[in-house]
């Protein structure tokens, strides 16, 4: 319990919002992605599989009911605020008029963590990007190998053409698409990519590093803000969606037209759609950023 003398500011405030401002963000919050949280379950529910929209679920880890939770970050007041009214209910602490996430309830054990993530995000944003993969990694995925990830959806192209296309040359920079590459396709990456130097390798024109975004947005929720994170997972759908219709599969029954990367035309419609890409992400990695340093700071009374 609070004394009578405990204020806000004692608590660490550093803003407040009224209920009427809180209820309003909170409720554009669900209603920006209640269609995907409630696409994903309806789809559990039926023990149906989509090729392209359940990675955003299944490689990622942050469970689609969690992503309707709302947070306006930590150290802001939410005026008369009671623990029902929140979606983070054993997160935030009483204060004077109301209901804060207090930066001191960050996990200490994770601090490094969030100094490492700073440095990684801020060593991409300065990066020159690339725009020359052309989406290599998910046909290197399935190069010589009769069983591939998606087994009920075709292939657009015949096994031959589809193992000549990558034999080709593949430019993948991003270690996470390229763990994911079959045996024989290894040696056929420009670089032999490690977990390790993911800072060293990764780009901001890299659809994988502009869909990771969204993992670092959850990486510290509820104490980042999550209108960000609402940013970066909308941004993680379009590069889903683009990264798939560059692949080798025929998505045409999920309303999915190719991007043709096989053919010159193919290729320069990727790289316009990777810049349009890199130009979304760089405020959301921006924002970002700024919620992670301020989580350093205060977490650690630096600054």
């Amino acid at each position: 319990m609070l004394s009578h003398t405990e204020t806000a500011k004692d608590r660490g405030c550093d803003e407040s919002l009224s209920r009427t401002a809180w209820e309003a963000r909170r409720r554009a919050h669900s209603d920006r992605l209640k269609f995907w949280a409630e696409d994903r379950l309806r789809r559990g529910s039926r023990g149906a599989k989509h090729p392209v929209y359940d990675f955003l679920f299944e490689y990622y880890s942050f469970r689609a009911g969690h992503l309707l939770r709302w947070s306006p970050g930590f150290n802001v007041r939410l005026d008369d605020a009671t623990p029902d009214d929140l979606d983070y209910r054993t997160e935030f602490d009483p204060c004077e008029g109301g209901q804060i996430l207090l930066a001191s309830a960050f996990p200490k054990h994770r601090l490094e963590y969030v100094d490492w993530a700073l440095n990684y995000l801020e060593t991409v944003q300065d990066r020159e990007p690339s725009f020359a993969c052309f989406g290599l990694h998910e046909w290197a995925m399935v190069y010589r190998e009769d069983e591939v990830r998606h087994r009920k959806v075709p292939l657009r192209l015949t096994r031959a053409d589809t193992d000549s296309v990558v034999e080709g040359g593949v430019r993948c920079s991003h270690y996470d698409a390229f763990r994911f590459f079959t045996p024989a396709a290894i040696p056929l990456n420009r670089w032999p990519l490690e977990r390790s130097l993911a800072a060293v390798h990764d780009q901001p024109g890299c659809v994988h590093v502009t869909m990771d975004l969204y993992k670092f947005a959850y990486k510290i929720a509820p104490f980042g803000r999550s209108e960000v994170l609402g940013d970066a997972f909308e941004l993680a759908v379009a590069a889903r969606e683009m990264d798939m219709r560059a692949s080798p599969y025929d998505l045409s029954a999920f309303g999915l037209a190719p991007i043709r990367i096989e053919t010159r035309e193919g290729r320069e419609e990727y790289a316009a759609e990777q810049r349009n890409l890199c130009d979304r992400a760089r405020p959301i990695r921006a924002e970002l950023m700024a919620d992670y340093r301020k989580l350093s700071i205060a977490s650690m009374g630096r600054g």
